[in-house]
């Protein structure tokens, strides 16, 4: 009975922490990244959106790579993609 509680607690007390994680690649924008440069100044713990990580989400959204997939070279969703990068 001790066992079952105590196996029980741990396997809670792991997907409570799985769950809080978040995502492992967070979707940055040029706002999280000054929130987490701030909080960094401040408290000294920031979060995990760099300038330089919100720079490449804008340009993977800018030229929509992400809902593409990656751009192999001679296709044409490379010339699409570049065109609107250009808009």
């Amino acid at each position: 009975m001790n066992k079952t509680i105590t196996a029980l607690a741990l396997a809670l007390s792991f997907a409570a922490g799985v769950a809080a994680a978040g995502p492992l690649d967070p979707d940055c924008t040029a706002e999280k990244a000054a929130k987490s440069a701030a909080m960094k100044s401040t408290v000294g713990v920031g979060g995990r959106c760099s300038p330089a990580e919100a720079a490449k989400d804008t340009a993977k959204r800018a030229t929509g790579v992400e809902d593409k997939g990656s751009i192999k070279p001679g296709s044409d969703t490379g010339k699409d993609a570049a065109k609107k990068a250009v808009k």
